[in-house]
């Protein structure tokens, strides 16, 4: 482990105070970032990909547990500042990139397997997560830390409360592992939320056949009005009983309670009615 010094002299040193605007919450216990890089598997191998990483901590520990190769992407200039004393410490391993994560093609970073690993800015991290979802099937996992409501979603089951349109598109694409609960008292400035780390590991196809901008209209109209039989809600894709009749569950389920399975046979006859 090189010598660098505590994660709170130097946000002091750099003037790091965390912004709202960029969702920033800095998580400087080190034995929950070694906790996150433990959980996100053998590192020794292509590259890590990391999101926002302010004043190092979670960078710090992949590197300490092996990491080849640490992408660190981040549109804070203190915090690059950071990160450049980070590298210098770690020679050849750390790569820094000054940009928008939002901005980024991560498919396009470093050599495989990889594996985004990241305390993700709440204020984007479900539209990181659904733009990384897309491209799935370029990344070896995904070991991130959400709000915890988030992963209660990207986990449930159907027939459950958190049970909706994220669970459906990411447990089509990704086994969902959610590994720990990280307390709001262990972040600075404390979030209002407690957190939860969960690992995405992509299937090797995905559960059924399906497109993901049908699959995600389909879950938008669905679960738009959850509290309606899908006759209803699904109205606004044209024939709401023709392309249920097409799949077979009944007119008068609701979307909670269908399967991941069932939504993707819905995508499939709302294409092929579109092509027919």
């Amino acid at each position: 482990m090189s010598e660098l010094p505590p994660l709170r002299d130097v946000i002091a040193a750099h003037g790091l105070a965390a912004r709202k605007s960029l969702g920033q919450h800095f998580l400087l216990d080190l034995n929950l970032t070694g906790r996150i890089a433990r959980g996100a598997g053998n590192l020794g191998e292509g590259t890590c990909i990391e999101i926002g990483p302010g004043p190092g901590g979670l960078t710090r520990a992949l590197l300490d547990a092996g990491a080849r190769h640490v992408v660190a992407i981040e549109r804070d200039d203190r915090a690059i500042t950071i990160q450049n004393e980070i590298a210098a410490r770690y020679p050849g391993r750390l790569e820094i990139i000054a940009a928008d994560a939002l901005e980024v093609d991560c498919t396009s970073l470093g050599e495989a397997p990889r594996r985004i690993v990241a305390n993700l800015p709440y204020n984007i991290s479900t539209v990181l997560l659904l733009q990384w979802l897309r491209q799935a099937s370029a990344f070896e996992s995904m070991t991130l830390m959400f709000q915890k409501e988030v992963v209660d979603r990207l986990a449930a089951a159907p027939r459950s409360p958190d049970y909706g349109r994220l669970s459906v598109i990411t447990q089509w694409l990704c086994e969902v592992r959610p590994l720990f609960n990280v307390d709001r008292r262990a972040f600075t400035p404390p979030p209002a939320v407690e957190s939860t780390v969960v690992k995405l590991i992509p299937h090797a196809q995905p559960l059924a056949p399906a497109r993901f901008e049908t699959l995600e209209r389909v879950t938008a109209a669905a679960f738009g009005q959850r509290r309606k039989m899908l006759r209803s809600s699904l109205k606004s894709l044209g024939d709401a009983d023709a392309l249920i009749g097409a799949t077979g569950p009944p007119p008068t389920a609701r979307a909670e309670e269908l399967s991941v399975e069932e939504f993707c046979a819905l995508a499939q006859a709302l294409d092929d009615g579109s092509r027919g």
